[in-house]
């Protein structure tokens, strides 16, 4: 079994491979189940249809935090990660697509006497 953790914004996700028939399982759920709207579950696969040997394995993830496109992408990355600890020749094939790549972005947090992080009251001269 392999495992590896995948983060985008405040979305953490653990992931677990294990050999099988391609079965994705996401906090307890099926992958279509969790993930309703296509758009979104079509990210999760991404690594999967890259990498062709991607079908024969079980995934089982654990998510928690941030949105759900946030915990998809999170989820993306850890089983990228977890392939290329499988085998390393599908680092250049992932790293191309840019599946590796951590997204730095986070919620710039609020400052005080402003009413969000750089929003400001109207500025009044007089």
């Amino acid at each position: 079994m392999i495992n590896a953790i995948g983060r985008r914004k405040a979305a953490v996700a653990r992931v677990y491979l294990k050999k099988g028939d391609g079965k994705i399982t996401i906090n307890g759920k099926d992958l279509k189940e969790y993930f309703t709207v296509d758009a979104i579950s079509s990210k999760v696969i991404e690594p999967i249809e890259i990498i062709e040997e991607g079908a024969q394995y079980d995934i089982n993830v654990n998510v928690k935090g941030g949105g759900y496109k946030g915990q998809a992408e999170a989820i993306r990355m850890g089983i990228s990660r977890a392939f290329v600890e499988i085998n390393a020749d599908f680092k250049p094939l992932l790293k191309t697509q840019k599946l590796l790549t951590r997204d730095p972005r986070e919620v710039e947090r609020k400052k005080f006497g402003k009413p969000k992080a750089r929003k400001s009251f109207q500025f009044s001269k007089r």
